[in-house]
């Protein structure tokens, strides 16, 4: 019986040598979470494949819609799934073929792998071939640039045919390349930061600095939305939110004004520092691009690299404007970011940034104000809340256990 399904094609992944399956099995699971309550009766591998079957097995587009959003995804084949009779497979690539969409040449390409079918390949593709040419008489074969091509795959036992293939965000799975905590505004340019960290194999647990009290909670809940967009790629794991208002007056009112903006990058960055050792995290991630602001010159960047010894990574720092919202068009992220929302961006900002600091000058108004006491209480009020759809996320243990009521989901302790 002839049913319908999904075929995941992975490239990074098939290039991995004796951990390959480390990375198979993970993309597994994540597809596992990605697509619960959708129907799936079983995802499985096979050769140089996952398999993604429903409970119908007639597997529809806006399935395959959700499995192309998901790091390690190189492609998403709609599939038939038959035998080996000649007659049921030749009728399942005349079936995908008729919904290839607009085509005018086509060829046919059989595979066989791990089978002990007899036909050879050269023999499926005639077999295939002038049935196909019979049912579209009016299309041409092109051997060498056809507009389609179906594929005809026997493996263990079975055969995969599809013509209609769409790209997926590629990569590598979530949970294979350890855990980051980002720096999340309601901009454009961090939760692109975000997602393309998340797309090579990394957790990402995002901080969000409120202006709260001195500002609404807006931006809070904007953050929170943003990470929903996000989730389920399965790239967050935990939104943290840190109220940052009267800490930054009181830096306002304790430094020279010019230096306002990295005092507060620097606080900021500590706060997630310290955030990233109690999660166990290996490096910090910021959406900054040189010279796109007064903040992001490289003598700016260096003063404030030099509050923390963690890493830090800027996956945009080549990017202009332009080629991130682009991405965050791509993400699903840049309706969102369209919106207005004050934050600690907006708060006490000087007339005349500081954009070429000195470092003396930097460590002087660093040692004005008492930032170790700052950072420790920033980080005790930390209020935070989980995403389900990340698998591999485990949360801390010991400091920050107890959730905010208002911004964790009814159902974050039961992680």
């Amino acid at each position: 019986m002839t049913e319908r399904l999904c075929l995941v094609h992975y490239h990074e992944i098939g290039l991995k040598g004796k951990n390959r399956s480390t990375f198979e099995n993970q993309l597994v699971s994540n597809l596992h979470r990605a697509l619960r309550d959708r129907g799936v009766s079983n995802i499985g591998r096979i050769s140089g494949y996952i398999v993604v079957e429903t409970e119908d097995r007639r597997a529809s587009e806006e399935l395959a819609a959700l499995i192309r959003r998901v790091p390690g995804v190189a492609r998403v084949s709609l599939a038939y799934k038959c035998g080996l009779d000649e007659g049921e497979y030749v009728a399942a690539a005349i079936t995908a073929l008729g919904e290839a969409g607009e085509f005018e040449t086509f060829k046919v390409h059989a595979r066989r792998s791990s089978t002990t079918y007899e036909l050879h390949t050269l023999d499926m593709n005639r077999l295939v071939g002038a049935a196909l040419c019979e049912a579209f008489p009016d299309k041409k074969v092109d051997v060498h640039h056809p507009d389609v091509t179906v594929i005809v795959h026997a493996v263990q036992g079975s055969t995969y045919v599809y013509a209609a293939s769409a790209p997926g965000v590629g990569g590598l799975p979530v949970g294979t390349a350890g855990k980051v905590v980002s720096l999340l505004s309601s901009g454009f340019d961090s939760p692109v930061a975000t997602w393309m960290v998340g797309r090579r194999g990394a957790i990402c647990v995002p901080v969000h600095f409120s202006g709260r009290p001195m500002t609404a909670d807006t931006s809070e809940w904007l953050c929170q939305d943003l990470c929903d967009a996000l989730a389920p790629s399965g790239v967050v794991g935990r939104l943290y939110v840190v109220p940052f208002g009267e800490r930054q007056r009181e830096i306002s009112l304790a430094v020279p004004q010019g230096m306002r903006i990295i005092m507060y990058r620097r606080v900021m960055l500590q706060v997630a520092e310290r955030i990233a050792r109690l999660e166990g995290a290996k490096a910090l991630v910021t959406g900054e691009s040189l010279g796109q602001v007064a903040s992001q010159t490289l003598e700016n960047i260096a003063a404030v690299n030099e509050a923390v010894t963690m890493p830090v990574l800027r996956p945009l720092i080549g990017s202009d404007k332009q080629e991130i919202i682009a991405r965050a068009h791509e993400i699903g992220t840049y309706d969102l970011c369209c919106q207005t929302a004050p934050d600690c961006c907006t708060l006490f900002m000087p007339r005349r940034p500081e954009t070429h600091a000195r470092m003396p000058e930097v460590l002087a108004a660093w040692e004005s104000f008492d930032h170790e006491a700052m950072v420790e209480e920033l980080v005790d009020r930390a209020e935070w809340r989980d995403y389900a759809q990340c698998p591999s996320y485990r949360a801390p243990k010991g400091r920050l256990s107890a959730h905010h009521r208002d911004l964790a989901p009814a159902d974050a302790g039961e992680r």
